[in-house]
């Protein structure tokens, strides 16, 4: 066997297009797996290597076309001269030794080994990487151009969605924060809190309003003294006025108006012009989105809205504090209604008021009940059913049983319930 001076060039020539492969390796794993958030932090902080991450990232189908194209490159040329050494080597055995070799070599250098180190250290690597895998992209780019071309063409002929990506924004960032809590990195209120800021897009005011068959309302032409007795025992501090009709909504009744009207009256209540301290009514409609509707309080600086559906008819109310509290979850101050809401059994059931929302059952169960088609729990066992149950009557559905134990009129007013057993468990 002579060994000519052309081998060891060779050889060197393979070792250092199997670091190339290793390189090209482990940049698609780093980049892959480096954390957005992060390097949009470092970019913030004026780092130019986490722009050019980020420049990478943004359009990652040019990124990965060149990484393959570099990876095959190197892949073949490699093998190539591997099989010519070989065979000068060993004759013709030297291609099956050629393939053994060259493909332990690639397995374990060039693919486990720099994927492996950029899992553990993705951040890291893809700032180490950027620049010369951007020069790398930006040489390759016609040639990587031209094949995204041809296997777009290729992927809608054969009837393949291309078109971007399947999440959105929102949902990646949901996903995020459930992984998170799944791992213990964010606990289960801050889950629910970055959760309930997500879900304002998706939810309109009719799915938190205070329904109208709730509300205090006052007759304007009552007396004033029966009228400011009334307003001064309830526990809102927003009443709605109306005349003739509930449906006549004619102002809205704030009691600190009322305070400084009856100071200045001496105490007087028959001397107080309610039609003088009375607020205009504002009326929104009920399909009005909750981040919609949020930004219209910060802007009008009002806390306080009327809720009408599309004939004008008056649905309920809806207040800064029910936004709020689909964020941070219940806010219950010295003059709130106490309701009995969730509330745990010993023996692992949960006594529900019929009324309650299914986002505060989810919530303090850490359930996930549907609420695309009902808003209260009530309203959930009636879709299901199909039907308005009566008292005594079990319904199982979404892996859990309701037990209906009160119903007046046509509403269920009180259910018990528990988790069903999965099935094969």
């Amino acid at each position: 066997m002579n060994f000519e001076p052309w081998m060891g060039w060779t050889a060197l020539s393979i070792l250092g297009l199997l670091c190339f492969s290793g390189f090209f390796s482990g940049s698609e794993t780093a980049l892959t797996a480096t954390s957005k958030a992060r390097m949009l932090s470092l970019e913030k902080e004026k780092n130019p290597r986490a722009r050019r991450v980020n420049r990478l990232i943004e359009d990652r189908e040019s990124l990965i076309g060149a990484i393959l194209l570099g990876n095959n490159l190197v892949n073949i040329l490699a093998a190539s001269l591997a099989s010519a050494l070989f065979l000068a080597l060993f004759g013709e055995a030297g291609v099956p030794i050629a393939t053994l070799v060259m493909t332990l070599l690639v397995l374990i250098f060039a693919e486990v080994l720099p994927k492996t180190y950029a899992l553990s250290n993705p951040d890291r690597m893809a700032l180490t990487v950027s620049g010369p895998l951007g020069f790398f992209v930006a040489v390759f780019s016609p040639v990587v151009a031209a094949v995204q071309a041809v296997v777009r063409t290729t992927l809608r002929i054969l009837g393949a969605n291309v078109e971007g990506p399947v999440l959105s924004a929102h949902e990646e960032i949901r996903g995020h924060i459930d992984l998170h809590h799944q791992e213990g990195g964010v606990v289960k209120t801050d889950r629910d809190m970055l959760g309930g800021v997500l879900d304002l897009r998706e939810l309109t005011i009719d799915d938190v309003m205070v329904h109208r068959k709730n509300l205090i309302m006052l007759d304007i032409d009552q007396p004033v003294d029966e009228l400011v007795r009334t307003a001064l025992t309830c526990p809102h501090t927003r009443l709605p006025l109306f005349r003739d009709d509930p449906e006549n909504i004619v102002g809205v009744l704030h009691a600190r108006d009322l305070a400084r009207a009856l100071h200045e009256a001496g105490g007087d209540a028959a001397k107080i012009d309610i039609e003088a301290i009375k607020r205009e009514p504002w009326f929104v409609p009920e399909t009005t989105e909750l981040q919609e509707q949020l930004t219209n309080f910060r802007q009008k600086r009002e806390h306080f809205a009327l809720a009408v559906d599309e004939y004008g008819a008056l649905m309920g109310v809806i207040t800064l504090e029910d936004i709020l509290e689909e964020i941070v979850g219940e806010i219950e101050d010295e003059h709130d209604v106490a309701v009995e809401g969730v509330s745990r059994l010993p023996d692992g059931r949960v006594l529900v008021d019929g009324a309650t929302p299914i986002r505060d059952v989810n919530r303090a169960l850490d359930w996930e009940l549907p609420d695309d088609e009902a808003v209260t729990i009530a309203g959930l066992v009636i879709h299901e059913a199909q039907t308005i149950p009566e008292a005594g009557q079990v319904f199982r559905f979404h892996g859990v049983q309701f037990e209906i134990l009160e119903r007046k009129r046509n509403q269920i007013t009180r259910m018990r319930l528990k988790t069903e057993p999965t099935p094969g468990l």
